[in-house]
């Protein structure tokens, strides 16, 4: 079977950074063999100079979000307010402009080093809720605008049925909502998986799906396997309607309703009680932190070292997109959690990268990204090392460089399952994509 050889001046091998590494990738996507000791490009090798890594998996994303940077930061605020503009622009949004506005957005994340990203998708019908001819019209164009911006998808479709605790949806929400949660599985049921695609679940919220049908979603992903989301105590508005309706805290909910497990993430996780971290850490839910999102919004900081050391694996996301950057939200964890101790090195660099890569993907269903190990995805991304920002330190330390000073700006090549999608900083099927973005988003504010 032909190979492509790739000759990575430096990698990180999931602890450490090596130079002179030689990948060999064979035509189905998938790395064949990892030679260390690499001194030269070996002939006809491809030569990618600086740091690669795994692909980064942005593991929280809401694409249509991204409409929104800038215009909400005028003024004061709180999650509540900003919600009712992030309403504005889901009324306005069809497959078409969706799928055009997805494509600009998932090609902004192959730029900024993203190999795969976890849709968190629940903007289902048209305006006042009726089913578009396809009712997965909405969700497949988000998995076709993932394909043509040469990224993996796991499009976490989600059931979202109330507007608080057994209260009818609002206007704004109508288009979110199956009505129930059997009508929810029937629907997604219709999606399947495909190359470069998987399909998950979530519940948006306790607030949004009621007790009694908890069980129905987490009933659906247990028996595909698939992987299944959830937004957890991002707001203490959440947990105080929580304990009056049900006398428990959303995540004892959950786990009353078995909607935990190893297959479960809670994104966000940020108001828990030690019980809560008990629950979520026993049963190895995983904990998606946003830390660009959570502080964007004043939601606070989650307690991601005592979940982490509880049994829960940590991972990324860009959630609003008021940046699209894993290494910023990589080295937020860190700095955020400094500033709440007074205190430094929480994680390390090779922790955080785990975060990023092997954590975030397998959050996703990805289980076999991640890493750059024989039989693995052949998912890169490459780094440069000779930028104003990661310039200096010596290529031990190449990590640490691009967790505590790169940004997405210096991702310079990026490879998905063989494939060569950015190329010298530039994405190949969307070479304009700021244009793009510019003219989506402009039409969408009209």
């Amino acid at each position: 079977m032909p190979l492509t050889t790739y000759w990575l001046e430096h990698a990180w091998l999931d602890t450490d950074v090596e130079p002179g590494v030689a990948l060999d990738v064979s035509e189905d996507g998938r790395i064949a063999a990892v030679r260390t000791g690499v001194e030269a490009p070996p002939p006809g090798a491809v030569a990618l100079r600086g740091l690669t890594i795994p692909g980064l998996a942005n593991a929280h994303s809401h694409a249509f979000h991204r409409a929104l940077r800038g215009t909400v930061q005028v003024g004061s605020g709180t999650f509540w307010t900003w919600r009712e503009v992030m309403y504005g622009v889901a009324q306005r949004l069809t497959p078409d402009s969706y799928f055009a506005l997805a494509r600009a957005v998932y090609a902004e994340m192959a730029l900024a080093g993203i190999t795969a990203v976890g849709e968190f998708h629940y903007l289902h019908h048209a305006p006042g809720g009726t089913p578009y001819a396809d009712p997965n019209a909405m969700g497949e164009a988000l998995v076709a605008a993932a394909g043509e911006a040469g990224i993996r998808i796991t499009l976490l479709d989600t059931a979202y049925l109330s507007s608080g605790f057994g209260a009818a949806p609002e206007r704004h929400q109508l288009r979110f909502t199956d009505g129930t949660a059997e009508k929810w599985a029937e629907r997604v049921s219709a999606l399947k998986d495909r190359e470069g695609v998987r399909v998950g679940a979530a519940i948006h919220s306790v607030r949004a799906v009621p007790a009694d049908q908890l069980s129905t979603v987490a009933r659906w992903a247990r028996d595909r396997q698939a992987p299944l989301h959830v937004h957890l105590s991002e707001q203490t508005a959440e947990n105080d309607a929580c304990l009056a309706a049900h006398g428990m805290t959303p995540t004892e909910l959950l786990a009353e309703h078995g909607v935990l497990g190893a297959r479960t993430t809670g994104v966000h996780n940020t108001h828990l009680t030690d019980t809560d971290i008990g629950l979520l850490g026993s049963s190895r839910t995983g904990t998606c932190m946003c830390p660009t999102t959570e502080r964007d919004l004043a939601d606070g900081i989650g307690p991601a070292v005592a979940l982490q050391r509880a049994g829960s694996p940590l991972s990324l996301g860009s959630d609003s997109h008021a940046v699209i950057d894993l290494f910023e939200e990589a080295r937020a964890m860190e700095l955020n959690e400094r500033l709440r101790t007074r205190t430094r090195g929480h994680w390390t660099a090779a922790a955080l990268l785990r975060a990023a890569t092997t954590d975030g993907h397998a959050a996703l269903g990805w289980t076999d990204a991640g890493t750059l190990e024989q039989g693995a995805l052949a998912d890169f991304t490459t780094i440069a090392l000779d930028t104003v920002r990661t310039a200096g330190p010596v290529p031990r330390l190449a990590a640490e460089t691009a967790v505590f000073a790169a940004t997405a700006a210096d991702v310079h090549h990026v490879v998905v399952g063989g494939r060569t999608v950015v190329k010298d900083g530039t994405h190949v099927n969307v070479p304009n994509a700021g244009e793009e973005l510019a003219r989506t988003i402009a039409v969408l504010r009209q």
